[in-house]
């Protein structure tokens, strides 16, 4: 089965989330057009990739139209996409008939993992006594000591998809009540992952901790606002590794300046990073964090193998996982 590598950053595909013998590995498997083809050398390389079948990619993969991707690859069947969200260039290519698969399974791992952790030191007061021991040890104490821990509190997540059930999964470890607001979550899902439905503000109004994995659509876009805001509890956190579109920023700052014991984690803003003159940055209940929560080091050739092991199904003619629909787009971050 012929197949290409598609990116407009080639050493970030070959030498990042390929590397490892990844990219190797695919060449051993397929008969493959070694070099990576950027969107910019697509006439250039049109044989070549007039006969693939699959495509190999992460971040870095060119938004085509259809028109293009009629012209280029008539032969395509499969995008075989190592990285998380699709909402780029899935679109256009599902529209031409191509299959898109995604490891955005993968990529979900390390970011449920990473607010899992937020979720236990936030509780635990971590984040509000954290640098103030070594100077000012009765303070740093007493930042602690005031958050309830992680026994008897409410956890509330926004979005159960699939970062947020994953974080669900984990809670269970713990001693918590743990609340969702997800329109889409079924009786039987919500069960099955032992958390309890509830509508947007009163998750705000009853939980400690609040974690937000909304899908980012425009449907989503400033969900998160002052209505929500102002009922968090004198002592709540709220995290965000979605996106920061969700969030109107303004009314979040004023939020947090108002009741000083609240705090927010922002791993993701609008723009990002934020503007120097931010408020984001000069409030100091709020702590930034650079979009670090998803798959780094290590962890980023985790997409790679789930992606591999998918074509390679593909190619035996074996059941494949991790396919996004057309459908899902509205749903997925």
């Amino acid at each position: 089965m012929k197949a290409v590598f598609l990116c407009d950053n080639p050493s970030q595909l070959k030498d990042k989330t390929f590397g490892g013998g990844r990219f190797s590995k695919i060449i051993e498997e397929f008969e493959v057009f070694e070099k990576v083809i950027t969107s910019k050398e697509l006439k250039k390389y049109k044989e070549e990739l007039s006969q693939a079948e699959i495509a190999f990619s992460t971040w870095g993969m060119p938004r085509l139209t259809r028109e293009q991707i009629k012209e280029y690859f008539p032969k395509l069947k499969c995008v075989f996409y190592a990285a998380g969200s699709v909402q780029d260039f899935a679109r256009e290519f599902l529209d031409c008939g191509v299959r898109v698969f995604s490891a955005w399974g993968a990529n979900g791992v390390p970011v449920a993992e990473y607010v899992f952790a937020q979720i236990i030191l936030a509780s635990k007061g971590f984040f509000k006594s954290a640098g103030k021991t070594s100077w000012r040890r009765a303070s740093a104490y007493a930042a602690f000591s005031s958050m309830p821990g992680n026994f008897d509190i409410n956890v509330g997540l926004i979005g159960a998809g699939m970062i947020g059930s994953m974080v669900a999964e984990k809670l269970k470890a713990l001693d918590v009540r743990v609340y969702v607001y997800d329109p889409f979550l079924s009786d039987e899902k919500a069960q099955e992952l032992g958390v309890t439905k509830t509508d947007l503000y009163t998750l705000f109004e009853i939980c400690d901790v609040i974690s937000n994995h909304l899908a980012n659509n425009e449907q989503t876009k400033g969900m998160l606002n002052k209505d929500c805001f102002d009922r968090m509890k004198p002592k709540g956190v709220f995290i965000n590794t979605g996106r920061g579109a969700q969030v109107v920023e303004r009314d979040l700052v004023k939020a947090m300046r108002t009741e000083k014991g609240r705090l927010a984690l922002l791993d993701v803003t609008l723009p990002e990073p934020p503007r120097f003159f931010s408020p984001l940055n000069f409030t100091k209940n709020i702590i930034l964090t650079p979009h670090m929560a998803g798959s780094s080091g290590n962890e980023i050739r985790r997409m790679a193998d789930y992606m591999i092991e998918q074509a390679v199904r593909f190619k035996n003619g074996e059941e494949v996982k991790w396919e996004v629909k057309k459908e899902m787009l509205a749903t997925m971050a």
